[in-house]
């Protein structure tokens, strides 16, 4: 079962990172529930095991292409997010004093906290694109002018996954003329 997690989260990834079209040193969020992978309601089947099985397959993907990822906290932490110091210090995020437990963060952004190198947590972002999966509520953390990007690979294990990418608002008004979108 664990593979086909693994897969799955691979593959909706690689689908969003194709449609978004991102440069390194860009932010991804992504905000994962385990236990909707699991099939269970959203916070009553947190499953760490599912959760390392998302963060061993999407963490080698995103350092690759040296994009910045941001985990997605659950409510219990105000969805704060998980990210690397020198992320966080780089684009002047405030640092919180926090760290994320299975039952208080969420069992992804705990798995990813100990995946990282100097991991820390900050409570706002604004995300180039990010991956929802499991209906965890990511928007907040994104961009203005977030764009849906339906995915073909839209499941992990039972969870629904959807993408979003953004692109700089669109201002004006009928005789505007618009550079290209991202």
């Amino acid at each position: 079962m664990y593979e086909e997690i693994r897969k799955s989260a691979r593959a909706a990834l690689l689908e969003l990172l194709d449609v978004a079209a991102l440069k390194p040193g860009q932010q991804v969020v992504v905000g994962c529930s385990s236990s909707e992978i699991m099939g269970q309601k959203i916070g009553k089947g947190s499953t760490p095991e599912a959760a390392k099985a998302v963060v061993d397959e999407i963490m080698p993907i995103l350092k690759a292409r040296g994009l910045c990822l941001e985990a997605q906290c659950c409510e219990h932490l105000n969805r704060a997010l998980i990210m690397e110091r020198a992320d966080a210090e780089r684009f002047g995020y405030e640092i919180v004093c926090v760290r994320p437990r299975p039952k208080a963060g969420g069992s992804f952004a705990t798995a990813v906290y100990d995946a990282m190198d100097d991991p820390v947590a900050v409570e706002f972002v604004k995300a180039d694109a990010g991956l929802d999966i499991g209906n965890t509520m990511i928007g907040m953390h994104l961009k203005r002018g977030a764009v849906p990007v339906h995915l073909t690979n839209n499941h992990v294990g039972h969870a629904l996954v959807i993408g979003a990418k953004t692109r700089p608002p669109l201002i004006g008004g009928v005789r505007a003329h618009y550079t290209r979108e991202r």
